[in-house]
C-alpha cells in the first residue's frame, strides 16, 4: 500500500509540474506572462561595419529588418538613406524610425550566402559597407513544439497512474475474495 502511495504521489507531482505556472497562482500572485521562449533556430542575419557606421540586418521571411547606429557610440543614425544590393539585386529600403529601416524583397533569398551591399548616406557623409548574409533550411523543420511534448508526458503519466489505479483495485478485490471466504 505505501509503494502504490508513494507511485500516485509522484503521479501527481509530475503531472502538476506540466501544468502552465497560471494554473499555479490564484489572482493575488501572478506574476504577468511569461517571457516567450525562443522557438527553434534563430532567423539569418548580417552585420556590415566601417569607421562611421554599423549595419545589421535580419530576415525574417521575405521582410528585412535595418539598424543602422554610428560605430563610435552606438546612437541610431539620423536622416539616413540606404540603398541596399542584395545577390545583385536592388532592394528598396523605407525608412522606419531613426536607425531602423525595413524592405521588402521580390522573392525568397536562396539558400547558402548571399553578397550584402549597402551605400549610406548620412548627411555630409557617405559610406559603402559590405557583409554576406547566411541562408539555411531549418535544421529542426520536422521538431515537435513543446506543446505537443507536454500533451504527449501528460499523456503517459495518465496511463501510468490508470495501470496503477488498475492494479491496486485487484489487488483490493482479490485481498476481499480471499478475505471473504475464509
Amino acid at each position: 500500500m505505501q509503494l502504490l502511495s508513494l507511485f500516485s504521489t509522484l503521479g501527481l507531482a509530475l503531472v502538476l509540474g506540466l501544468l502552465p505556472p497560471a494554473v499555479h497562482a490564484d489572482a493575488g500572485h501572478d506574476h504577468g506572462e511569461a517571457p516567450a521562449a525562443a522557438a527553434g533556430l534563430a532567423l539569418p542575419r548580417f552585420a556590415a561595419t566601417s569607421d562611421l557606421f554599423e549595419l545589421v540586418g535580419v530576415l525574417d521571411g521575405q521582410k528585412l529588418a535595418l539598424y543602422l547606429d554610428h560605430a563610435g557610440d552606438n546612437r541610431p543614425v539620423k536622416e539616413a538613406q540606404l540603398e541596399l544590393d542584395i545577390a545583385g539585386t536592388r532592394v528598396p529600403v523605407t525608412r522606419v524610425a531613426e536607425g531602423e529601416f525595413q524592405a521588402a524583397l521580390a522573392a525568397p533569398l536562396a539558400e547558402g550566402v548571399s553578397p550584402v551591399t549597402v551605400t549610406v548616406v548620412a548627411g555630409t557623409e557617405t559610406d559603402l559597407l559590405a557583409g554576406e548574409i547566411d541562408v539555411h533550411a531549418a535544421a529542426h523543420a520536422h521538431a515537435e513544439p513543446a506543446g505537443r511534448r507536454n500533451a504527449l508526458v501528460a499523456g503517459a503519466v495518465a496511463a501510468v497512474l490508470l495501470a496503477l489505479a488498475a492494479v491496486w483495485g485487484l489487488r483490493r478485490s482479490r485481498a476481499a475474495r480471499v478475505g471473504g471466504a475464509v
